[in-house]
């Protein structure tokens, strides 16, 4: 029998070499003439907080493309690499580029960067997602080598009489500073000049700002104590790199309103020590004072303020100076400098109010807005529950095929805008933005369609509504028999929870609502008819032969010759009745015949010419008018009617069984509701035949 793993064994597994040395790495300490060759040899260790976060979202790299005549550039970053997609962003390039370009101007000191940063958006729009990213993004970066950053600790030797740092013998910058402070006023001009020599960073090297008061202190009583030797109080320096960390409120800080009555300014600004005062004698004494409040502890990093509207009057006074002058003040102390990203997040109704509050004109001024709408790109919206029900995340139970597209085309369409021109759906609206082409729409066309829509996206379902309604019909008793949820379960779960609605306020709303749910409904008819056709006409051979007996026929046409029939032998005239058939199930009218017939047979031209073999499914059009043309001819022999009645003989179910597997091999159906679909696209059918008896 083989040994088990002793525990020893595990712990010596786990404390393997690569984390000793990272351990080492992320807990380097030097001098303070060591700090100022990495400087040297590294300018960007120096960089602000702005700086660092632009050129974090950087590091993931970035893809571009044309949307609308117009470049858009996609940050990888917002994919969250660093947990595989667990907070992933999708659909909001546009307002995310917005983003991206508010950091590179603050980044270079355009005047951003004195500006406090609110994301603005109806509910679930992932405002909240976004700030969890950038926390994420710029603690990980800060434990890269690209990323590097710190600060300092003061130290003593035991016994000092006059206890500068008071019973201890050492002192960590409470606000995590750059060493660089440390440098004398009159000093710096000289040293940046040297620092800045062949520096080939896209950032100059800046000393902003003074210490923090406890700092100062210090310094000031090490130059009492050495008599103005600023050489000599160096010595008492330590300088230690240091790694941003939200749990540990290390560089990154969050803020969340409380009941007013338990909350006070001093949690962003810091509060006294009151155990100190013993050991310092006064409470106005710097060492006796806790510089742990969220403006103090985001130093050097970011700080997130989430509801910032819904803040006391009294909180938002202390974001005026903390944004302009980049200074905080502390209960009896001078205004402390600051370098931090300020970022908050609000809904709709709390803007408005600010908006109507004279009183906060100031704030108004020192806010940039940046709007995080909903998803109005059907495949994009998708991609949010498809992340959560996914086939590795549900076990047992089966999703059907266009169950999670359906209510995403349902949240989609609560969120658009009614067209202004009359002959445009708010569907085939839907399908433009999704990137479908419809005849008579441009490019241009679309995007006057976004224009003319100016609150398109800031109002309808939230994401968070449908997810609640796919797990209601995930755990719901009656699905749990079938082992398999389908459309009709989930557009049922969404159409009984608007009566409980909290977020929708009128009746006529809710009507509203009902109404697409009807057009939804409609569209997965539509799209489950053209699935189970492509399924019954999917032989590939018989669409083959199809494909090529039309392009005889319109060859022979167009060269004005006979074709002869393969069965009597005899030179016939091309066969009109077919060729039309196929022609207009591509939607081509009888006047347009001659033109479609001349481009395939240049389409085939052009390939011979290439070298190639024409397929027939490079060309969209006439591969569907293919296959429906087959399905025409197939349908009445596969008598799908007949599933509704439920006699169905031996070898009619064969023929079933083989569109089943079909559905289920290249369409993502499961046995369950393969037959499902099968049966409710006969009852389609069985209702067209009642309608043509009618």
């Amino acid at each position: 029998m083989a040994n088990s793993t002793s525990g020893s064994d595990w712990i010596k597994m786990l404390a393997d070499s690569t984390a000793m040395k990272e351990f080492k790495n992320y807990h380097w300490e030097g001098s303070f003439s060591d700090y100022l060759e990495i400087v040297k040899k590294n300018p960007t260790v120096c960089r602000n907080a702005f700086q660092r976060m632009y050129d974090m979202i950087l590091s993931w790299g970035t893809t571009s493309y044309d949307e609308y005549k117009k470049k858009i550039v996609h940050y990888k970053f917002f994919e969250d690499p660093i947990d595989h997609g667990k907070d992933a962003v999708y659909g909001l390039d546009v307002p995310l580029m917005k983003l991206v370009h508010f950091f590179k101007s603050a980044a270079f000191g355009y005047g951003t960067e004195k500006r406090v940063l609110l994301l603005h958006g109806p509910v679930g729009s992932a405002k909240s997602t976004i700030a969890r990213l950038l926390k994420k993004g710029i603690e990980r970066y800060s434990r890269q080598d690209e990323g590097v950053l710190y600060t300092f600790k003061w130290v003593d030797e035991k016994g000092a009489t006059d206890h500068i740092l008071g019973k201890q013998t050492e002192m960590a910058c409470p606000m995590h500073e750059d060493p660089l402070k440390l440098v004398p006023e009159e000093a710096r001009p000289r040293l940046l000049e040297e620092l800045n020599k062949g520096n080939k960073t896209p950032y100059k090297i800046h000393i902003t700002g003074d210490l923090c008061p406890a700092c100062r202190y210090v310094q000031r009583e090490f130059m009492k104590r050495y008599q103005g030797d600023w050489a000599k109080v160096m010595n008492h320096v330590q300088i230690q790199r240091f790694i941003l960390s939200e749990k540990d409120r290390v560089g990154i800080g969050t803020f969340q309103p409380k009941d007013e009555k338990n909350q006070d300014s001093t949690e962003l600004t810091g509060d006294i020590n009151y155990r100190k005062i013993a050991e310092y004698g006064s409470d106005s004494d710097p060492r006796a004072f806790n510089f742990d409040g969220e403006f103090n502890v985001a130093n050097r990093g970011v700080v997130e303020f989430i509801e910032v509207l819904k803040l006391d009057v009294a909180f938002l006074y202390d974001l005026l100076g903390a944004s302009q002058e980049h200074k905080i003040k502390p209960k009896k102390f001078p205004q402390t400098d600051i370098d931090e990203v300020i970022i908050g997040h609000t809904n709709e109704p709390e803007f408005k109010k600010l908006q109507n509050n004279e009183f906060m004109e100031a704030l108004r001024d020192r806010t940039v807005k940046i709007d995080v709408p909903y998803i109005t790109k059907l495949k994009e919206e998708v991609k949010i529950y498809e992340k959560d029900f996914n086939s590795n995340k549900i076990k047992g139970k089966h999703i059907a095929p266009h169950t999670v597209e359906v209510a995403a085309m349902w949240a989609i369409l609560t969120r658009l805008e009614q067209p202004k021109k009359a002959n445009l759906s708010l569907m085939q609206k839907l399908k433009l933005y999704d990137g479908k082409s419809l005849t008579g729409y441009t490019e241009d066309n679309v995007k006057e369609l976004r224009k003319e829509a100016i609150r398109e996206g800031l109002e309808g379902i939230s994401p968070r509504y449908i997810q609640d309604k796919i797990s209601n019909a995930l755990v719901d008793d009656k699905s749990g028999d079938v082992g398999c949820v389908n459309p009709f379960m989930v557009l049922n779960e969404l159409q009984g929870g608007l009566k409980h609605h909290a977020l929708i306020g009128s009746e006529e709303k809710r009507r509203e609502y009902r109404e697409l749910l009807a057009v939804v409904t409609q569209e997965y008819e539509d799209i489950v008819k053209n699935e189970v056709q492509r399924a019954i006409s999917a032989d590939e051979d018989a669409i083959v032969k199809l494909c090529a007996n039309y392009i005889d026929n319109i060859k022979a046409y167009i060269q004005r010759e006979k074709i002869r029939n393969r069965y009597t032998g005899q030179d016939e005239e091309p066969d009109e009745r077919l060729m039309r058939s196929i022609e207009e199930k591509m939607d081509v009218a009888e006047s347009r015949k001659d033109d479609v017939r001349r481009e395939i047979m240049e389409s085939i031209g052009v390939a011979a010419i290439a070298g190639r073999t024409f397929d027939y499914k490079t060309n969209e059009r006439l591969r569907r008018a293919l296959e429906l043309k087959l399905f025409e001819d197939q349908k009445d022999t596969i008598k799908l009617t007949t599933l509704v009645s439920n006699v169905v003989d031996r070898s009619m179910q064969e023929k079933i069984d083989v569109v089943k597997t079909r559905l289920i091999k290249n369409h993502g159906y499961c046995e369950i509701c393969s037959t499902n679909v099968l049966s409710f696209v006969a009852s389609i059918f069985a209702r067209g035949d009642v309608k043509r008896k009618t």
